[in-house]
């Protein structure tokens, strides 16, 4: 009697080389490249139930970045307030203990929408399974780390928070372990000294002169120096009458934070540095009767552009006209500056004037005609406006943040040097070689090799000329003036910036080694890949788990405990 034939079976090596075997669905293209999704275009696999790839959250006061760790790129960059376009929190906070606590009640609602939104918009994963680093600015007030901390442990319930420092990232970043880092932010710039990966905390030096103050003086300019040219009431009127005769002085309502955000990211750079004396016989032509006043260097604080262009953190309220008549910092508007004659307003208007004669004549930069939505009292259907930006606007708008000489807002340069000059002198070498240049503000064309620029200046200027321009008694000498750099004048050949795209010729073989060496990552990025390297590596910091966090919460305060 025969056998009854079994039932073929795969042998224990599960080898897929033969015919039996289950074909694969690995697809082999005319790419070797296995793409792990169609939407997502990386050669990583990322697996919807594990947890192995870390949530990389760079929250900035109006930017965030997010991503996952392993990656050279976050995901998806966004504002974080993209209905007003305007910052999350600022560098004033309520002194009433009511306002503060209803200040931190929006806040939480808006950083707990932000925080829902990566997870389920952006990132699309489960926060349970997540591990999270909070790249974390070194000033970045305790009670939002505490709001970001609570929503993300009682609201998401990830498993574990990491915070690092974003300097420390962006060194990492950039394949370093000491150097100089400034961060030139929205808010502010801050420089934080780093050795063998360790911040040197006590040495961080800060100024508010970044992105917030370049928005307010480039809105200021516009004002006082801008063209606007209206949408025509009619198509008739449109063919038949011209557009330089239609043409106004810019409406308050026309810059809107989004026209102005577009301007600075779009059409405005950083122009090289003036020579003194061409800007000298600049202001000398300009003036009519060549007074003294108007023949200093441009970056005399004297003649400072913060003069006329300082305004408050309401941005409406500080070029309002109440306040423009009452406040020292206020804009000099179009109709101040027809109506100015003979008094001592007439001063700061030939000063004012001097400026824009000086940087229009020695500006490169043609003027930008960009269509921008009209005020809604224009609003009649017929289209859109014209805003001429002249040229000289869109190269020296960023001036304010090269201008020095005020001791409580010290220009980007001087804020590297006075830190400099307080770490101990024998790392001053090598963190004046290492220095790199992160944020969002140096994305601007130009900004890393005229901070180079203005380095050298400030250390090699004397301060002879306006020794010898003020007046002094007869019969009496001069006291030698402080030279504030004088310590740093030795470490000129060794100035380098990591990330400076067009590095001059080195002077020493330190600068040679650093200058340009960092990878090609942009500013505004660096300290999110670094985050990404430290969470690939598993070195995001010290972790905190959310068992440790439940149970600080579920333990009375020692200021209760005392009080019973």
């Amino acid at each position: 009697m025969s056998a009854v034939p079994s039932t073929p079976r795969r042998q224990a090596s599960h080898e897929t080389g033969t015919p039996l075997a289950t074909p694969q669905t690995t697809r082999v293209g005319s790419s070797h490249i296995v793409q792990s999704s169609p939407h997502y275009q990386t050669t990583r696999r990322h697996s919807l139930y594990g947890t192995e790839d870390r949530i990389i959250l760079d929250p900035g006061s109006r930017v965030w970045k997010v991503g996952f760790s392993g990656e050279g790129k976050p995901r998806d960059v966004f504002l974080a307030d993209s209905e007003s376009g305007r910052s999350l929190w600022t560098l004033n906070r309520a002194s009433k203990p009511a306002d503060r606590d209803e200040e931190d009640r929006v806040l939480e609602a808006k950083l707990q929408a932000c925080l829902r939104s990566v997870f389920h918009n952006s990132l699309l994963t489960d926060p349970k399974s997540r591990k999270v680093i909070l790249v974390e600015h070194p000033l970045l007030p305790l009670h939002i780390k505490e709001i970001m901390a609570r929503i993300l442990f009682n609201n998401l319930q990830v498993p574990s928070i990491s915070f690092a420092s974003s300097h420390l990232l962006a060194l990492l970043a950039a394949g370093r372990v000491t150097g100089l880092v400034l961060d030139c932010g929205h808010l502010e710039t801050t420089v934080l000294p780093m050795f063998s990966f360790r911040p040197l905390y006590p040495h961080l030096r800060t100024t508010p002169l970044a992105g917030a103050r370049l928005s307010s003086h480039i809105k200021a300019l516009l004002l006082m120096f801008g063209t606007y040219i209206p949408p025509a009431t009619s198509l008739s009127a449109a063919m038949n009458i011209p557009a330089a005769s239609r043409s106004v002085r810019v409406p308050q309502d026309v810059l809107t934070d989004k026209v102005i955000d577009e301007i600075k990211t779009r059409c405005c750079f950083v122009g090289e540095p003036l020579d003194a004396d061409a800007a000298s016989g600049a202001q000398r032509a300009s003036s009519p009767g060549g007074g003294s006043e108007l023949d200093l260097p441009p970056s005399d604080p004297a003649l400072s552009e913060s003069e006329f262009s300082r305004v408050s953190a309401d941005v409406e309220s500080s070029f309002s006209s109440a306040h423009a008549a009452s406040s020292g910092y206020s804009v000099v508007s179009h109709s101040q500056l027809a109506g100015m004659a003979g008094d001592a307003s007439h001063a700061g208007q030939s000063s004012v004037q001097a400026l824009a004669t000086m940087y229009g004549r020695h500006s490169t930069a043609t003027d930008i005609h960009m269509r921008v939505d009209p005020p809604p009292a224009q609003q009649t259907g017929t289209g859109r406006g014209t805003l001429i930006i002249p040229g000289w606007i869109r190269e020296r708008a960023a001036e304010v943040l090269f201008e020095g000489g005020d001791v409580d807002e010290s220009s980007v340069a001087e804020v590297i040097l006075d830190c400099l000059l307080k770490v101990p002198v024998d790392l001053r070498k090598t963190l004046a070689s290492t220095i790199l240049v992160v944020g969002g503000t140096p994305m601007l064309p130009g900004f890393i090799p005229r901070l180079q620029a203005e380095l050298v200046r400030a250390v090699t200027r004397t301060s002879s000329h306006s020794a010898a321009a003020s007046p002094t008694r007869s019969g009496r000498t001069r006291p030698a003036t402080y030279d504030r750099y004088a310590a740093l004048r030795p470490l000129l050949p060794y100035f380098a910036i990591l990330n400076n795209p067009a590095p001059p010729p080195p002077a020493s073989a330190n600068a040679a080694a650093n200058a340009g060496k960092a990878p090609a990552f942009t500013p505004a990025m660096m300290a999110w890949v670094g985050g990404s390297l430290a969470g690939a590596l598993k070195t995001g910091g010290v972790e905190v788990q959310r068992e440790k966090w439940d149970e600080a919460e579920a333990q009375p305060d020692d200021g209760d405990v005392s009080m019973d």
